[in-house]
């Protein structure tokens, strides 16, 4: 049997290489010897793989880069998005969380063969989908860019600030999507990142508020750091390890989302306990 999580011979498109838990996922497929596309809408310091500029937020942008890459694909991971807190309004993270990525996805899988996988970052902020799946349903009934980027602007008050509805929307395209292209053997999951330390947590505590990240930092104990999301990335990538994870939002949170599921999310009664 191949080693698992070796991508030697493997093409792998990511997006959000420039920093993050892009670059750390970057840093891993590259001593994993992948043949790796790196895409962000900022220079990317990295040696050893091609790298592209590209505004996710603008369709244009997005079908000119994928016309530059391979015509086959085994691996795309979807590492770039954007957070709420005033730097991007509602539209502009929409665009670039949910309508680019969509795009993107949809445009590469046509290079696609069996064996290969989608793994997007989506977040725990995406955790209630299923309160607005008939919302969910009419996003993505809107299927071309154009046609979502109309239902966003017809529907302001439902987006907010955007962030929270376009990791639900990721969330919601994991499952769907992943159903559809079982037969074509293509998988897709995401992973959903809790509190992580990154230079935009401080957008996220505009946005979401101080309280809200301090009380999820402080039931998992301390912030993720972001070099711990990329090997998860790899793993739902490699269709050695993970062959039969097909539609999955996995949370990597350290026990926040079991926190509150189970009713536990008293930071003080989980850390105060003396029988661990």
């Amino acid at each position: 049997m191949a080693p698992l999580l070796d991508f030697a011979g493997r093409t792998v498109v990511i997006t959000g290489a420039a920093s993050g838990m892009g670059a750390e996922t970057l840093q891993l497929l590259s001593s994993a010897d992948a043949d790796v596309f790196a895409v962000d809408v900022v220079p990317i310091d990295s040696t050893g793989v091609t790298t592209q500029q590209c505004d996710l937020g603008n369709q244009l942008a997005i079908d000119e880069m994928v016309s530059k890459l391979p015509s086959k694909v085994d691996v795309l991971m979807n590492c770039a998005g954007v957070p709420n807190g005033g730097r991007f309004d509602g539209e502009q993270v929409m665009r670039i969380n949910w309508l680019g990525l969509r795009h993107l996805t949809e445009s590469i899988i046509p290079r696609m063969s069996p064996g290969s996988s989608i793994v997007h970052i989506a977040s725990t902020a995406g955790r209630d989908w299923q309160t607005r799946a008939t919302i969910h349903h009419e996003l993505m009934n809107a299927s071309s860019f154009n046609d979502g980027l109309a239902w966003v602007r017809d529907n302001q008050e439902i987006c907010g600030d955007g962030y929270v509805l376009s990791k639900e929307a990721v969330q919601f395209y994991t499952h769907w999507r992943a159903v559809q292209l079982l037969p074509a053997g293509i998988r897709m999951n995401s992973i959903c990142p809790g509190i992580t330390n990154t230079k935009i947590l401080d957008d996220f505590r505009a946005g979401m508020g101080t309280d809200v990240i301090d009380h999820a930092q402080a039931v998992a104990g301390r912030a993720a750091k972001p070099e711990e999301m990329a090997p998860a990335m790899l793993f739902l990538a490699d269709d050695r390890a993970a062959s039969y994870i097909n539609g999955v939002n996995l949370n990597i949170d350290r026990g926040t989302a079991a926190a509150r599921l189970s009713s536990q999310s008293d930071p003080k009664a989980i850390w105060n306990q003396t029988d661990r």
